[in-house]
C-alpha cells in the first residue's frame, strides 16, 4: 500500500473523535456515579494505613458510646429530679391544705357530728360553750364551727358580753349548733358519755342532742391576725 494510503488510515476522522469523546464522557459519568453511591475503593491503600484507619474508627465509636452513656445518664437524672420535684410540690400543697384547715383559713368537709344545744332558760354562758368545744377537740375533732359562722381555732376566744355570747368576735344565738369533723362515732360517744356534755347541759336546764353525719361541710373561715410578739424561729 502506498505511503499516502497508510497516512490516511492513521489520521483520525471526525466520527472517530466523536466516538472517543462519547466513550470518555460515559466513563467519567460512571466514575462519578460510583463515588456518589458511597462506595470507597481501598484496593490501593497499604495494609498499615488500613490498620490505622480501623483504629481511628474504633476510637470514634468508643467516644460516641461514652457520649451516649453520659447523655442517657443526664436524661435519666433530669427525669428523676423532675419527678421528685413534682412529688415535693404535691406533698407541699397537701401539707399547706392540711395546715389551712387546722388554722381555719380553708374550708373543710368530712364525716363528723352535729351537736344542737337548747338553752330555754338562757342559763348557759360562754364557758359552757367552750367546754362543749373542748370536749369535741379532746375526742379528735379536726375542724369546728358554731352556728355556721364562728370557725373555732386555737386563737378563738369565748366571751360573755351583757346577754350575748361572742365566739371569736361573732355573736352566736340560741339554739347553739356545733358542727365538728372527725371520727363520727368517737365524737358522738364523747358527747353522750356519762358526766359529759349532755349531762352537764341537762343539769343547767338545757338539752343537748348529737347526730352522726356522713358529710359535714364547713365553709366559715377564721379571722387571720398578724402576730404582734411572736416571730418565726430561724
Amino acid at each position: 500500500m502506498p505511503e499516502q494510503g497508510w497516512r490516511s488510515l492513521l489520521r483520525p476522522t471526525v466520527s472517530q473523535i466523536a466516538v472517543a469523546l462519547l466513550i470518555g464522557g460515559l466513563a467519567f459519568a460512571i466514575t462519578v456515579q460510583v463515588r456518589d453511591d458511597g462506595t470507597d475503593d481501598y484496593s490501593g491503600v497499604r495494609g498499615e494505613d488500613l490498620v490505622e484507619l480501623l483504629k481511628s474508627l474504633d476510637s470514634a465509636n468508643e467516644r460516641l458510646s461514652t457520649q451516649i452513656e453520659e447523655l442517657t445518664a443526664t436524661r435519666n437524672g433530669l427525669l428523676s429530679s423532675t419527678q421528685l420535684s413534682d412529688k415535693a410540690k404535691k406533698e407541699a400543697k397537701k401539707r399547706a391544705e392540711e395546715l389551712g384547715i387546722l388554722a381555719g383559713t380553708r374550708g373543710a368537709t368530712g364525716p363528723g357530728v352535729e351537736v344542737v344545744i337548747n338553752d330555754p332558760q338562757d342559763d348557759l354562758d360562754a364557758a359552757a360553750i367552750l367546754d362543749a368545744v373542748e370536749e369535741l377537740r379532746d375526742a379528735g375533732a379536726e375542724a369546728i364551727v358554731i352556728n355556721g359562722v364562728a370557725r373555732v381555732v386555737a386563737q378563738t376566744y369565748f366571751l360573755d358580753e351583757e346577754d350575748k355570747i361572742l365566739v371569736g368576735g361573732r355573736e352566736i344565738k340560741r339554739p347553739y349548733r356545733i358542727e365538728a369533723i372527725g371520727d363520727s362515732s368517737t365524737l358522738a360517744g364523747a358527747v353522750r358519755f356519762p358526766g359529759g356534755l349532755v349531762d352537764r347541759v341537762s343539769t343547767r336546764g338545757g338539752s343537748a342532742f348529737v347526730t352522726e353525719v356522713e358529710k359535714v361541710a364547713i365553709t366559715a373561715l377564721a379571722d387571720v391576725k398578724t402576730p404582734e410578739y411572736a416571730r418565726p424561729t430561724s
